[in-house]
């Protein structure tokens, strides 16, 4: 069972938040707190973050397990239909709920997310990248780790702002190496399905956003607007891979008119 945080009212229409990898359901607290009078916030521990710690087998940390999770913690809140916004790893698994779970899905926001990578080469080259990563968190220092990953392109704009920086790696220090590489494993870019294919029959309303200095995110996010044809796309200024993190008001602005206008 997934651990998670809820707050707002339960007879309110229901936001469900998925955080990315090494992050967890804490890193929704000011977003949920600006969305609870009005809506019913969840946020859920994905497979080896948070408390959603010792799963029993390897497959509890796929996205296919993950998402049978999400039913059951739906369930066990009373929940039929929750609106999705991920994150990252949590984007590409509201993704395959959405595609794969649509009559509990009402509608999905994915911030810097993928439907995956297209071809089996593809996935087999970043699955073998992420086993070298897996392998480093389970045998290296966790510190060295932290630093080498926020070094990547991806988060230069992030390192932008030291002192946000700073403590994005603080709370990432909270995390379990050894679960981290479990979820690797498990819910990989490389271990995931592509769901390219499938982007024309998603029947939700969805909106995915990028920032604008986030290249790579940007045309993913284009070409899944022309894939689904209920699928729009939105950039923020100024922010790369994480906007609710470097450009907060205009990605907590998205997403209030995404939501109000349901």
């Amino acid at each position: 069972m997934l651990t998670y945080t809820t707050s707002g009212d339960a007879r309110r229409p229901t936001v469900l938040f998925l955080h990315g990898f090494m992050g967890s359901a804490a890193d929704w607290s000011e977003t949920m707190a600006a969305l609870e009078d009005r809506f019913y916030c969840i946020a859920a521990n994905l497979p080896g973050h948070g408390g959603s710690l010792g799963l029993p087998y390897p497959e509890s940390y796929t996205i296919e397990s993950a998402a049978k999770e999400l039913i059951d913690l739906l369930d066990d809140l009373n929940v039929s239909k929750a609106v999705v916004v991920g994150y990252s790893m949590g984007g590409r698994l509201a993704l395959y709920f959405g595609l794969r779970h649509p009559e509990r899905c009402a509608a999905l926001f994915l911030e810097s997310a993928s439907p995956g990578l297209e071809t089996e080469p593809e996935r087999e080259a970043r699955r073998e990248t992420d086993e070298k990563r897996a392998k480093r968190l389970e045998t290296e220092d966790f510190e060295t780790f932290l630093e080498d990953w926020y070094r990547q392109p991806l988060f230069a704009s992030l390192a932008r702002d030291e002192e946000l920086l700073c403590r994005t790696i603080e709370a990432r220090r909270k995390n379990d190496p050894g679960e981290l590489a479990k979820s690797l494993r498990g819910m990989g870019t490389g271990s995931q399905p592509s769901l390219w294919e499938e982007l024309a029959g998603l029947r939700a309303p969805a909106l995915a956003v990028a920032g604008e200095l986030d290249e790579k995110y940007i045309e993913i996010a284009h070409r899944m607007a022309d894939a689904g044809p209920g699928l729009r796309y939105a950039t923020t200024s100024d922010a790369g891979h994480n906007p609710r993190v470097e450009a907060s008001e205009a990605y907590l602005a998205l997403l209030q008119d995404f939501l109000h206008s349901l």
